[in-house]
């Protein structure tokens, strides 16, 4: 089975470098040219057989221009989500605290949001169910960043170092099959 992942397209708060986790936004113009492009991508592969999209809107009209351009349908997963930053939602990237936070597994993420453990659990029972629903299909999972990291995570063993530096780019897209780990497009 082949899994893609991919990350929605850009936003104002992803272009002004600010925290943006279950703050629900629209893509800006750019990402709506990211998505554009991503659409191309993925009709010129002519693999995939189902999106399966996070809810929130970046991600869902992500998904939709894909969608349109490829007759591939879509439906959405909720565990799919962005990762809940609790207080640092909003604020500048390099916010004390925030990058230290981001790699203590069992702690809330800014004491009001979610550990990387409850994140971790919800985007890899996910992963699970969609191993296990669509086992003969190529599916194009269209997510958020935090949430890509989870799924880099699910096929690779990541040390703490790792982790905290790995990134997914606007509209990237990483191939994964369930039996050989990933690779970038």
């Amino acid at each position: 089975m082949n899994i893609y992942s991919t990350r929605h397209g850009q936003t104002d708060l992803n272009k002004a470098e600010l925290i943006l986790g279950t703050t629900d936004v629209e893509l800006n113009e750019t990402g709506l040219l990211q998505a554009d492009e991503l659409a191309g991508k993925i009709a010129e592969m002519n693999c995939i057989d189902i999106i399966i999209s996070s809810p929130m809107k970046r991600a869902l009209k992500t998904s939709g221009i894909v969608s349109e351009k490829t007759g591939i349908p879509v439906i959405t997963d909720e565990r799919l989500r962005e990762w809940d930053y609790g207080r640092y939602e909003g604020k500048a990237r390099f916010t004390d605290g925030f990058s230290e936070n981001k790699i203590n597994f069992g702690m809330r993420m800014g004491e009001t949001g979610e550990s990387l453990l409850q994140l971790s659990h919800r985007v890899f029972s996910a992963l699970d169910d969609i191993i296990r629903n669509f086992k003969n299909k190529n599916v194009l999972v269209v997510s958020h960043g935090g949430v890509c990291r989870v799924i880099e995570m699910y096929f690779h063993d990541m040390t703490t170092e790792v982790y905290s530096g790995w990134f997914m780019e606007n509209c990237g897209i990483i191939h994964y099959s369930t039996e050989e780990g990933g690779e970038k497009l």
